[in-house]
């Protein structure tokens, strides 16, 4: 069974980019959500495996995709952000950004676009794509749909409505633009060494 995980920081702690209200909503209930509708969804599976009544299957899989792929996108998005993040990366990160975007602004240009554009509710991810060995940014509709196969997202942007219109309104331009404030560029370079299995 899957369970929501803990905040590594209080609620408070993104403040002024993200208000503790926020936060907390977006914790308690939207991402707890997910995991209560993930383990909802597989005790239901399980129970058509169990009673040979497979019929509804194709529903009750992508209801799952659906709820785990939010339960795992926002359990990276609360350790991609940090109260002492910011600024940009360093080593083989910054190189593979240079590498792969041209330079740290226009990374920071086309990751921002893609979360400001992602049409209805979604993503903006990096993510390390494994057979070209580079780095791809991506926009996630929902939480699953528009991802290549294979990537690995990094680093995650929430562009869903909950994740900022109490605090940003309509402007979600602003609030990614605070996002950038709190990237904690430790968590992303783990997660592509991770990632590169190296």
């Amino acid at each position: 069974m899957y369970t929501l995980p803990d905040l590594p920081y209080d609620y408070a702690a993104l403040e002024p980019a993200m208000s503790g209200q926020i936060l907390e909503l977006h914790h308690d209930k939207h991402h707890a959500a997910y995991v209560k509708g993930a383990n909802d969804t597989l005790e239901q599976i399980a129970d058509a495996r169990d009673k040979d009544a497979l019929g509804g299957l194709m529903g009750l899989e992508k209801t799952l995709a659906f709820n785990l792929s939010g339960h795992v996108l926002h359990t990276m998005f609360w350790t991609n952000l940090s109260p002492d993040g910011g600024d940009k990366p360093e080593g083989e990160l910054a190189t593979l950004i240079d590498r792969d975007f041209g330079s740290f602004d226009k990374f920071k240009k086309q990751l921002t676009t893609a979360t400001a554009t992602t049409q209805g509710s979604g993503w903006g991810v990096l993510a390390w794509e494994p057979l070209a060995q580079q780095l791809i940014i991506t926009q996630v509709y929902d939480h699953q749909g528009n991802v290549g196969i294979g990537s690995t997202p990094v680093l995650v942007f929430d562009s869903w409505e909950h994740a900022y219109y109490l605090q940003y309104k309509n402007v979600k331009p602003d609030y990614i633009a605070k996002l950038w404030d709190l990237i904690n560029w430790t968590d992303v370079s783990a997660r592509l060494t991770a990632a590169k299995g190296s």
